[in-house]
């Protein structure tokens, strides 16, 4: 069962890219356009709802901070939470991620928690505590893959994960202290009042199939830009993006902007943690796993890289690989002589330990760097470390949820 998903998963992404040929291809884009219309108008009547008021959005009393996308995967969205959480801790904030955790799986038994008065908190109330900020307290079969790279990565962090943000947020600030809340992926849930929008426009796909969902990849239309406070223009080349921002002008005037690119740091073993520099890929044979939404961005960056790519193995996006499926890659990566097999850091975190490691595993670290708008990063920062007094958080607009 699990394999017929992951293949259906795959082939239904092959259907959006038009990567699928042949009449049932065909059938299913034309059926997946009609199915647009329809997505299109639920998300116009949703906004209108918040927009008019008919839908009641709650106030935690803090910042929150959503980093989201109008398009599905592939932007870099973690590598910008964890350096923006990062930056955010360093200048004092008491800063918790909340997440939905994508594709995690359900506790058999709630954490038990107490308030620091001592009184136990109902289960229902308990969202997943990935990390306290302290302490690691779940994996990422539980936690979901970016949950547990970041609470892994981020000392001093809380990581919190539940589909019901507003739930996660009122734990958060009551129990673990936190002043800023950052709502991973979370342009789209508007049932928590953000205090800032930071929405991610990958430079390579702006706006991915430049079609809605299911037909394509867009989750809401461009003109629904304008509920940006910032746009972040990622995976940048160092080339011109005059018309991509041109294009983002039409749909929002006053955002600010920052163009940055998501660059590999280091090698780093999966399993040892041993690193290593970029320089050791140069000239070697190497096999690549992933299961990215876009895997063959990770490929084409080994290869730059210098890497000899000669095996090549795409799974669908958070799929969890198994031991037998990994030594089964691995096995044919020593029969055709592969010096070492790479994988993503978001894959890293699900990589089963094989009964025998016959050749080393690494992960690329990526890391952001600010290309363009440095100052306005700055600006941001300050903006959410020194709120003004008497803060409230308030929509931007209440024209930005105009459908």
């Amino acid at each position: 069962m699990k394999e017929l998903i992951e293949e259906l998963e795959r082939w239904g992404a092959d259907v959006i890219f038009g990567r699928a040929k042949g009449f049932r291809a065909t059938l299913m884009r034309f059926l997946m356009r009609a199915l647009s219309g329809v997505f299109r108008a639920i998300v116009q009547i949703r906004l209108w709802r918040y927009r008019s008021g008919a839908r009641e959005q709650k106030y935690l009393g803090v910042q929150v901070v959503a980093i989201g996308n109008i398009t599905v995967g592939g932007t870099g969205k973690t590598p910008v939470v964890e350096l923006l959480a990062r930056t955010l801790r360093d200048r004092g904030r008491h800063v918790a991620i909340l997440s939905r955790g994508y594709k995690s799986k359900k506790l058999d038994h709630a954490q038990r928690w107490q308030t620091p008065q001592g009184q136990p908190i109902p289960s229902e109330r308990m969202p997943k505590v990935v990390s306290t900020g302290s302490a690691l307290l779940l994996d990422s079969k539980f936690a979901g893959d970016e949950p547990f790279m970041l609470a892994r990565n981020l000392d001093g962090v809380a990581v919190v994960v539940d589909k019901n943000r507003v739930k996660s947020g009122h734990f958060a600030v009551s129990q673990l202290a936190s002043d800023t809340l950052l709502l991973d992926d979370g342009m789209q849930y508007l049932d928590l009042a953000h205090s800032i929008d930071l929405v991610l426009i990958d430079a390579s796909s702006p706006f991915g199939t430049e079609a809605l969902l299911p037909r394509g990849t867009l989750r809401e239309p461009p003109k629904n830009l304008r509920r940006a406070s910032y746009i972040l223009i990622t995976k940048c080349t160092g080339s011109s993006n005059a018309d991509l921002i041109a294009r983002i002008r039409k749909y929002n005037r006053t955002a600010e902007i920052i163009e940055c690119t998501h660059g590999p740091i280091h090698l780093e073993n999966v399993f040892t943690r041993e690193r290593q520099p970029l320089e050791f890929l140069k000239d070697k044979w190497v096999g690549a796993i992933s299961a990215i939404a876009v895997p063959e961005a990770f490929e084409s960056s080994l290869e730059k890289l210098g890497a000899r790519v000669e095996i090549r193995r795409r799974f669908s996006d958070h799929y969890r690989f198994s031991r037998k499926e990994v030594e089964i890659f691995m096995q044919r990566c020593v029969e055709r002589d592969m010096e070492l097999i790479c994988t993503t850091e978001k894959d890293a975190v699900r990589f089963p330990h094989p009964t025998s490691v016959d050749v080393p595993v690494y992960f690329l670290r990526i890391e952001v760097e600010i290309l363009e708008g440095q100052e306005i990063w700055s600006d941001l920062i300050s903006r959410i470390c020194h709120p003004p007094p008497a803060f409230q958080p308030v929509l931007r607009h209440r024209d930005a949820y105009r459908a």
